[in-house]
């Protein structure tokens, strides 16, 4: 790895962004918790969230990751009220293919993701930087799996 691929991968506005990681407050009761772990790395994060109407109401995240890890966490803790599953998987995907195949960045509302495509090159931290938006869809998919369906008794 040169010095300049290390300048590129953390970039000031990366770096700014694992500082200033939100909703990392514990939020009582959640309907929804999920933790996960990079086998490579270590890092974890620990979501617990609750949805209405099929979207995300309250979220709450404890992240133990590297700067991109925490860079990632931090622009989906400030998007990610107000979506629903879909709109996570979309993101998850759109961060993937861009780190893999240097794809598009994310859209909207997950646009800032794109800090991250210096990362693509990096493919030992992919994991870390797709930790959230998978502990996030990891335990809605859990939740959904145990919930009754629609109109039986």
């Amino acid at each position: 790895m040169s010095d300049q691929q290390l300048i590129d991968l953390y970039s000031g506005r990366i770096l700014e962004l694992a500082t200033q990681v939100p909703c990392t407050d514990p939020i009582a009761e959640p309907q929804i918790t999920a933790r996960k772990r990079a086998p490579l790395c270590g890092s974890t994060i620990a979501v617990a969230f609750d949805i209405q109407d099929g979207r995300i109401t309250r979220f709450s995240q404890n992240v133990k990751a590297c700067a991109l890890g925490q860079a990632a966490a931090s622009v989906v803790g400030q998007a990610i009220v107000g979506q629903d599953l879909a709109s996570v998987k979309k993101a998850r995907s759109e961060l993937a293919q861009m780190l893999k195949s240097d794809g598009p960045g994310p859209s909207a509302p997950f646009q800032d993701l794109e800090v991250l495509r210096p990362a693509r090159d990096f493919a030992n931290r992919h994991a870390s930087i797709l930790l959230c938006l998978d502990a996030i869809i990891e335990g809605w998919e859990k939740h959904q799996s145990t919930q009754p369906i629609q109109g039986q008794d």
